[in-house]
């Protein structure tokens, strides 16, 4: 009886324990939410982790080394973590900007939001015949998610690729932000001193450079002091994306307002090529962040990559942007991501974006930025110029000469949404590929597909314009060899007769007269 009570009294303090427990960690979760909704921290990595499942629960930063993961979390996503009981450390990320005498001209400063939406709107005022701004969508707080579109013909759709670079989808991650305003000024001033008209003049080419107005400006549209990674409702949008793994919401939350914008461009805008910036880390990444796979063209991603970085160091100190294999990394391999922007181009637009991290503070002194262009520029028109190459060209029917959307897929190579389809009305495709040589197949519903084999270069263009036959004009203008032949005779009517003039039935009801000359 005695070890029956005794038991009882465990039970019951272990239940107050518990509750006890639940209660302090409840008040302790509020208390660090109170002023902020996100929180910043790290956590030892050892083999008794799983990150795979982790990074499902809060969005990983960043990994320091084989050791070390950087994490941020809302509430919800913090409460998960504590669940599994690791140890953690929380990280003061509180950005304040320092007060610093600046020059436009120089760029190194970040702008109020008003200068922003200002110096979007002087560029297209400034350069009406190349420059177009669009208001892409505006958000509830009032902020818009601003586009600069430059082209020779701007908003008229040609035979040429759309490339898109986009930046700073996590409002703290802001040297990409001041770097995509630099580069615009500088491609449309560029423009009439002829450095930069075979880049305008045969790309068209779209800059966002801030995805995330609420984040960057959470404490206020006069300064990014105070900007937070996550929205105004305390999401992570790079992980707010349909996933080709984890489903339409890897990360249990409505799609936000940003996320919904950039998915209306991307049905919008048929995107060959396109970039997304971001910070906390020197490094090109390269798709796919949800699953280990390589991508069917994972050697051109890797040369691409490559070249972004090699450019890099070319203007750059040693020691800058060499992070992980040379300042080049596969995102898995790296770690996962689920619902990135990254894999949503990718596989479900068929648009080929990369994450290039720019820098490992992730909002830089301003008076740092100006080296941080000389470091990248001639990087990020090198990899504007990229969206010209492999192979491209114009589908259209053979008899109207009307151009088709059609399936353009290489044999025995592609896979995991690797091909791609020509874009109308205009009826142009591109094909990013290593060099090599391919068997690529066209093909269109109400057509006959054609094959055909194509050698491929690097750095290099190779055009190639296709024609697809209409299926109801198969039986018109099928060749005679085709044909299934059911009948032979000479012109007596003879069978197996040796005379050279002989007539020739086809199943179709359709004749041929053969003459054979004798050489002798």
């Amino acid at each position: 009886m005695t070890r029956y009570y005794t038991y009882l009294i465990i039970i019951f303090i272990s239940s107050l324990l518990g509750n006890v427990y639940c209660q302090v960690s409840k008040n302790y979760v509020d208390s660090i939410f109170e002023k902020r909704g996100e929180q910043y921290f790290s956590f030892d990595n050892n083999n008794q982790i799983d990150l795979s499942y982790v990074s499902k629960l809060i969005s990983i930063d960043h990994k320091s080394n084989e050791n070390m993961i950087y994490a941020y979390a809302n509430k919800a996503e913090f409460i998960n973590f504590l669940s599994l009981e690791i140890k953690y450390n929380l990280i003061n990320d509180d950005i304040k900007i320092p007060v610093s005498n600046f020059s436009k001209s120089s760029w190194n400063y970040y702008p109020t939001y008003q200068e922003y939406e200002s110096m979007m709107q002087a560029f297209a005022d400034s350069f009406p015949n190349i420059c177009k701004l669009h208001n892409l969508g505006t958000l509830n707080s009032g902020h818009k998610i601003l586009a600069v579109q430059i082209s020779d013909n701007v908003g008229i759709p040609e035979n040429e690729p759309s490339f898109l670079y986009t930046s700073s989808m996590h409002g703290n991650e802001l040297t990409g932000y001041v770097l995509m305003l630099r580069l615009i000024d500088d491609l449309l001033n560029g423009y009439s001193n002829g450095l930069y008209q075979d880049v305008i003049n045969e790309i068209d080419i779209w800059i966002n450079p801030l995805a995330n107005p609420d984040g960057a400006y959470a404490a206020g549209d006069q300064s990014v002091s105070g900007a937070t990674r996550n929205n105004a409702n305390w999401v992570d949008l790079n992980r707010n994306y349909p996933d080709p793994q984890d489903g339409q919401h890897p990360d249990g939350n409505a799609w936000q307002e940003e996320t919904l914008i950039f998915m209306n461009l991307a049905d919008s805008i048929p995107f060959s090529m396109s970039c997304n910036f971001h910070t906390g880390a020197e490094v090109f990444n390269y798709p796919w962040d949800t699953w280990s796979n390589l991508t069917a063209d994972d050697s051109w991603w890797q040369e691409l990559g490559a070249m972004y970085a090699d450019t890099v160091h070319q203007y750059s100190n040693a020691g800058y942007f060499n992070y992980l294999n040379n300042g080049v990394t596969n995102g898995w391999d790296w770690y996962e991501v689920d619902g990135g922007r990254q894999d949503f181009m990718n596989y479900f637009k068929l648009c080929r974006e990369s994450t290039i991290e720019l820098s490992n503070t992730k909002i830089p002194n301003p008076t740092t930025l100006p080296g941080f262009w000389n470091d990248n520029k001639s990087s990020l028109i090198n990899y504007i110029k990229q969206s010209l190459y492999g192979l491209r060209g114009i589908i259209t029917d053979s008899i109207t000469g009307q151009p088709l959307k059609a399936r353009v897929e290489i044999f025995g190579h592609d896979y995991d949404s690797s091909h791609v389809y020509s874009n109308l009305p205009v009826g142009n495709y591109h094909r990013y590929i290593d060099q090599g040589n391919y068997l690529f197949n066209f093909s269109c519903s109400g057509y006959q597909s054609k094959s055909v084999d194509v050698a491929i270069n690097n750095s290099s263009t190779t055009i190639l314009d296709v024609q697809l036959i209409p299926n109801s004009y198969v039986g018109i203008i099928q060749p005679i060899s085709q044909k299934k032949l059911i009948n032979e005779f000479d012109i007596l009517g003879r069978k197996g007769s040796l005379n050279n003039i002989k007539v020739k039935i086809f199943k179709d009801g359709s004749t041929k007269k053969i003459i054979n000359i004798n050489q002798n």
